[in-house]
């Protein structure tokens, strides 16, 4: 494993910059190395936020996939080749972060003032208790957008929102760094973090699952399923445009918004003889709305 380049980043010596000395970037290794990973490990690359090292990944062809796509680093092939270095992102699935990191805290890689951290939305910097253990600094970031396609994802991240929590020290350092990257960052409370990511599931998840629900209750009146879309279509548009222009309670309109509760009385019986689990979720779904719709009144 070459380290030629790494080696000179993790000196943290001094170099000459136009407005006087500067400090070089501090040294990064990515264990995990999959889109997250490849993604920003090639943005930090071509912007100089770090100088990366070492990538770790469950096989070697990975890890060099993922090296050819960053335009940097070196593939390791175990936790004991990885050079020690001053920031170690672990970008592996959420049920192999916690693993990860006792890997890496057993491998004897971790010291005070190392810095590690994972992108994960559903888990906090709780997950690296190794790390802290041994004097690390621990924090979580993260990006909130899809990484299906890295090579678009690297073009487009700017403006990206991102959700930070973590310990001070660890922040001091990501914080810049993400931001070099155009990332617009947004602090969470870290025993929170489960709360935070379930809002995204809502946002995103959920809002298709009810898209569906919407297109199966079209179809069961009648109407093709591909006709169904395009009747949906513009109700959604442009209720999300009215939502985010004028807030969720004045953008609200419908039955229960005109307090048409007959209307809304009918449409659960018939919910009920067409399918049961959807006149539950359209029972509980009434009940928040009709909370919204107060506040509408009140507002």
């Amino acid at each position: 494993m070459a380290g030629t380049a790494g080696s000179a980043g993790a000196t943290g010596q001094l170099k000459a910059g136009r407005g006087g000395a500067t400090r070089r970037p501090k040294t990064l290794s990515i264990i995990g190395c999959g889109k997250v990973g490849q993604t920003l490990g090639r943005l930090w690359h071509r912007q100089r936020a770090f100088t990366l090292l070492d990538i770790l990944n469950r096989s070697n062809a990975s890890a060099q996939r993922a090296r050819t796509f960053i335009g940097a680093g070196d593939v390791a092939t175990s936790y004991d080749e990885l050079r020690c270095t001053e920031v170690f992102l672990i970008a592996a699935g959420d049920d192999q972060i916690a693993a990860c990191c006792d890997a890496l805290a057993a491998a004897g890689k971790l010291q005070p003032g190392s810095i590690v951290f994972h992108c994960s939305g559903a888990l906090s910097s709780l997950e690296l208790a190794a790390a802290t253990g041994l004097g690390a600094a621990v924090a979580s970031i993260h990006p909130i957008r899809s990484f299906a396609l890295p090579r678009q994802v690297a073009t487009s991240f700017d403006g990206t929102f991102c959700g930070v929590e973590g310990d001070a020290a660890a922040l001091a350092v990501l914080k810049p760094a993400f931001r070099t990257i155009g990332a617009q960052l947004v602090a969470i409370r870290r025993e929170q973090k489960t709360l935070y990511h379930a809002a995204a599931v809502f946002a995103s998840n959920y809002l298709v699952t009810l898209i569906d629900v919407a297109q199966q209750a079209y179809a069961a009146a009648g109407i093709t399923p591909e006709d169904a879309l395009k009747l949906i279509q513009p109700l959604l548009t442009e209720s999300v445009a009215n939502a985010f222009r004028l807030g969720p309670a004045t953008a609200l309109t419908g039955p229960i918004a005109r307090g048409d509760l007959e209307t809304v009385a009918r449409q659960q019986q018939a919910l009920q003889q067409w399918q049961p689990q959807v006149a539950a979720l359209y029972q509980q779904f009434a009940l928040l709305t009709t909370e919204l719709a107060g506040r509408k009144k009140n507002g």
